[in-house]
């Protein structure tokens, strides 16, 4: 034992023996540590994660053919499942778009359309009663009341499909506010109308007023909205599958490098199981272009000649039935209500919308023409425009009796009468020419809604198993280039 006095420096280390090399207690420094790897329990190196040591063991096989093989069929099944993913994805959404085109925005557009016409259409019918003095007849009664009932149940369908907050649940609330006020004016105006009243055409004039300015631009409103989602639908059934028609061709274009690189390793012209997996996705990316293409196609032909043809023949049934009311109330004001055109010149307010009414009526009757692509769907359109121009007729023959004082004429002239040597209340009246206008334009939109469900039916029935089909190939597929593959390397055991 060596004895070290109190104070004194310890002893030195023994002199290394010659060719030893110094003891160094081992410990890493502070640079040699990388941040991503854990420092080791005793203090030496870090010990490196399990991330990098997966991509050295990768490096590794993949300088070896069997390890550059496994990799390959990995592409390969990921590729092609992507691709049918993908593909099941996109075209799901394209054919939920369809089918909403065809039993929900497309119905909804034409219920929107049918509560702006029912409340023109009663409109219409409380004036005509007016003007048949104090006993308003039974038909004219009927379709006043049936109008009315058909305007409120259009009311209640849009209430249910209106997403809530939306612009079209606001309008649809203030219209259901609006008819029952309406409807109590036009009782109003018949009460009166049948004492002898002449309150009762004031009433009428204001129900009136407030059917045009108020609940009518209301109703066009859920209709333009309405419209408008059946063109995003549109949009969303028709564009093309971009993504996976380019996962389709880049998964192919792989499958095809596969099989070259294997004939020129094996001299071999065929591996069965690549050739399955490239079957396999042929069949997917030609059933895709070819099925969308063929939907598109019908959705485009229902849109061109349903869709357009419907709106604009319930615009001109619109038309017809506005000028129709105001045709009435031009009989009914007795020149009560003037609209200053130009300055110093007034004109009857309700002839001069009546006259705005019939050239938009004129114009659309012009456009379903073209848009009809058939005869069945021409014939009612001409039928129209024909009873059209006699409606104008007439009514100018009403309207220089009208003015020379001859009220009873005129009114004989628009709701029908007997004919006198001064008066042709014997030809056909106003409200028949009306009538068939309207006749002929239900015609036509019946056979036009008929046309587009069939369009819209065959874009829908071409997008029909697609998604379930293209899902349960790419398995297929993937499938085949892992057998495939793995064919290759029973080679290398």
């Amino acid at each position: 034992m060596t004895y070290t006095p109190k104070g004194s420096a310890p002893p030195s280390a023994p002199p290394a023996s010659p060719g030893a090399s110094p003891s160094v207690p081992p410990q890493a420094t502070p640079a040699s540590r990388s941040p991503l790897s854990p420092p080791a329990p005793d203090g030496g190196p870090p010990r490196r994660t399990a991330f990098a040591e997966g991509l050295d063991q990768l490096r590794a096989a993949a300088t070896t053919e069997p390890g550059r093989l496994r990799v390959i069929g990995a592409v390969l099944a990921l590729l092609v499942v992507a691709f049918g993913s993908v593909t099941a994805w996109q075209m799901n959404d394209r054919s939920t778009a369809a089918d909403d085109v065809l039993t929900s925005s497309q119905p909804l557009s034409s219920a929107a359309a049918g509560v702006y016409s029912s409340l023109a259409d009663a409109n219409t019918a409380a004036s005509s009663g007016f003007l048949a003095g104090g006993q308003e007849t039974p038909e004219s009664r009927a379709r006043y009341e049936r109008e009315i009932g058909e305007a409120a149940d259009g009311l209640a369908t849009a209430a249910a499909a209106s997403e809530p907050g939306s612009e079209s649940e606001q309008r649809v609330a203030e219209l259901n506010a609006l008819l029952p006020k309406y409807k109590g004016l036009i009782e109003r105006a018949r009460a009166n109308n049948r004492l002898g009243y002449p309150l009762g055409g004031a009433y009428l004039r204001y129900a009136n007023s407030i059917m045009q300015d108020q609940m009518l631009p209301k109703a066009q409103k859920i209709y333009d909205n309405e419209n408008r989602r059946l063109r995003d639908d549109y949009s969303d059934a028709t564009s093309y599958p971009w993504a996976a028609i380019a996962l389709g061709v880049v998964a192919l274009g792989a499958l095809a490098w596969a099989q070259r690189r294997n004939y020129l390793h094996t001299n071999r012209v065929l591996n069965h199981g690549l050739v399955a997996a490239t079957a396999a996705s042929t069949i997917v990316l030609l059933w895709l272009v070819a099925g969308h293409t063929l939907a598109r196609s019908h959705l485009n032909d229902s849109y061109d000649h349903g869709v357009r043809s419907l709106t604009v023949l319930n615009d001109a049934r619109i038309a017809s039935l506005k000028a129709r009311g105001n045709e009435n109330l031009t009989l009914i004001s007795r020149g009560a209500e003037t609209l200053e055109i130009k300055k110093d010149v007034s004109v009857d307010k309700f002839d001069h919308r009546f006259g705005q009414e019939m050239k938009a009526l004129a114009s659309q009757l012009a456009t379903a023409g073209k848009l009809a692509d058939d005869d069945k769907g021409a014939q009612p359109v001409k039928s129209a425009l024909a009873n059209m121009q006699a409606w104008q007729d007439r009514h100018r023959s009403a309207r220089t009796a009208d003015e020379e004082g001859k009220y009873q004429c005129a009114l004989d002239q628009v709701i029908g009468g007997k004919a006198t040597p001064d008066c042709r209340a014997g030809d056909k009246p106003t409200g028949e020419c009306f009538d068939k206008v309207d006749e002929n334009l239900n015609t036509a939109l019946g056979h036009e809604k008929r046309e587009f469900e069939q369009a819209a039916r065959g874009g829908l029935d071409a997008m029909t198993g697609l998604p379930v089909g293209a899902a349960v190939l790419a398995v297929l597929a993937a499938a085949g280039a892992v057998l495939g593959i793995g064919r290759r390397l029973s080679e290398y055991r």
